[in-house]
């Protein structure tokens, strides 16, 4: 910074300033917004693990059960749920969920369903056709849209304009730690072994098959909401780590700015004696 006058020196340092308290309040918030966000994904698991409980015990002990959610399709038709971010300044957090989505992408005939702005203005950029743009703020994403979009999804497939369907979000491991992942909802997998102390023996009505075809869209739309959930604790991880980070530079650059500030004015009085040195 030679040549720079003190006076510019502190214009600079009131800017970081300014910079870093702005990126310590969004650290704040992101933290607070993180918490809830927790607590919401661990309050709505009881239930779906339930519903995913009573879903295996049919398959497991009827052995005459048969349902299209289960039959493997050949076709490469699929529909993306993609869960991204409504704002930036959250790291790799919305370029990460989109990188995937592309390499998943490759090979299938596509369909796109965004949640999230910041995935929507992508698509829109690229010219990208989605299905809807009635999610595109994720913040406003509620339980009965899971719900809604998890059934029109399940009709779909059972008419045949799909042969699987994915949903692409963020998983949170930890504040520091998130992955991005693509899970297949249709046709069903197992994921793992059921709770423990499901009923053995179980009398559905009417039938076990149309009590298994009325609990695949729930499931399905608490699975959707789980992910989101799970997107959102990500989002505001990312955010609190970016935003952390980005204060921690604002000081170093202030640190460094205060540092040259004292050198230039020690330079100015240093010179400003040397020169009435020498005019006596």
């Amino acid at each position: 910074m030679a040549g720079v006058s003190t006076k510019e020196i502190k214009t600079r340092i009131r800017s970081m300033e300014s910079t870093r308290q702005i990126t310590r309040a969004m650290e704040m918030v992101a933290s607070a917004k993180l918490r809830k966000a927790q607590t919401q994904a661990l309050n709505c698991r009881p239930y779906f693990e339930t519903l995913y409980a009573t879903m295996w015990d049919i398959v497991n002990h009827d052995r005459d059960f048969s349902s299209p959610y289960l039959a493997g399709r050949n076709g490469n038709k699929a529909a993306f749920i993609v869960i991204s971010g409504d704002r930036g300044l959250a790291g790799g957090y919305n370029s990460n969920v989109l990188k995937l989505l592309s390499a998943q992408m490759e090979g299938k005939d596509a369909a796109i369903l965004p949640i999230g702005k910041k995935g929507a203005d992508y698509f829109k950029a690229h010219k990208i056709p989605v299905l809807t743009e009635n999610y595109t703020t994720a913040e406003t994403v509620n339980i009965g849209d899971c719900f809604s979009v998890a059934k029109q999804l399940c009709k779909a497939y059972l008419q045949g304009q799909y042969d699987k369907v994915y949903v692409v979000y963020t998983d949170f491991r930890s504040v520091l730690s998130q992955e991005t992942r693509c899970l297949q909802l249709l046709p069903l997998e197992k994921q793992g072994d059921a709770p423990s102390g499901t009923v053995q023996e179980m009398l559905y009505e009417p039938d076990s098959e149309t009590v298994f075809a009325a609990i695949v869209p729930e499931y399905l739309g608490g699975v959707l909401y789980g992910a989101l959930c799970e997107s959102r604790a990500s989002e505001q991880a990312a955010r609190r780590t970016a935003m952390d980070a980005a204060t921690q530079n604002a000081q170093e650059m202030i640190d460094g700015l205060s540092l040259q500030f004292n050198r230039a004015r020690q330079a100015a009085i240093t010179q400003e004696i040397t020169e009435i040195i020498a005019g006596s």
